[in-house]
């Protein structure tokens, strides 16, 4: 029980500080609750099935060569993860009804990968332990959650827009970007202190994140009327 909940309380916080962050028109519970859902079982179908696909043709041995971790980091986990997540929120929450604010594009890209998260974090912490419950509590789920937002703001700009094609793989491309160049670095261990890179491309995330976050409040359709 204390491995489980160490496992979904960082989960929760995340899905929490972006509920409140919804300021002008809350999304319905159902329906976040069945975009969580959703990225904890069909984008981890989606994910393995890809994955197996990459094996199959794409095999990645762990040598430590920095170029086949760079494929691996950007081509097969970053891709793989991030569009397992996109599908769900271009495919399934963006042409809902209740999707009507570009920050409804943040709130459901976040429910979409902290499903995903929360069933990644209740497999790495039972195998793992309390300890790496804690370091992915503070890494990995705030990690997952910055793509989200990331991807999020982009396809909420494209509900709205007539640029919808662009702007929904802008907001992938960008999600895979920070994905890939978290995973990159952490991969290439082998090379003394490069893991650090990891921890600056998580801050710089998180930085962009909280200007996208602020970008939508201050447009919200609610709030200008």
């Amino acid at each position: 029980m204390n491995l489980l909940l160490i496992a979904i309380a960082p989960v929760l916080v995340i899905i929490f500080y972006i509920y409140l962050k919804d300021k002008y028109e809350k999304e319905p519970k159902r329906l976040l609750l069945y975009t969580f859902l959703l990225g904890a079982f069909l984008s981890v179908i989606i994910t393995t099935i890809l994955y197996v696909f990459f094996d199959y043709f794409l095999p990645i041995p762990d040598d430590q060569i920095i170029w086949q971790q760079f494929i691996k980091a950007f081509l097969i986990v970053a891709f793989v993860e991030e569009f397992s997540k996109y599908v769900i929120v271009r495919y399934y929450a963006q042409p809902k009804e209740a999707f009507n604010e570009p920050f409804d594009g943040i709130v459901y890209s976040v429910m979409v990968s902290m499903g995903f998260a929360a069933l990644e974090n209740i497999m790495y912490v039972s195998s793992g332990g309390m300890h790496v419950g804690v370091v992915r509590a503070f890494t990995a789920i705030p990690a997952h959650a910055t793509f989200a937002v990331l991807m999020g703001y982009y396809v909420g700009m494209a509900k709205f827009s007539n640029n919808k094609f662009i702007l929904n793989l802008t907001g992938l491309a960008l999600a895979m970007l920070f994905h890939g160049a978290y995973d990159f670095f952490l991969f290439i261990d082998f090379v003394p202190g490069i893991w650090i890179g990891a921890f600056i491309s998580l801050f710089i995330g998180i930085l962009l994140s909280r200007k996208a976050i602020k970008a939508h409040q201050k447009n919200s359709h609610f709030k200008l009327q």
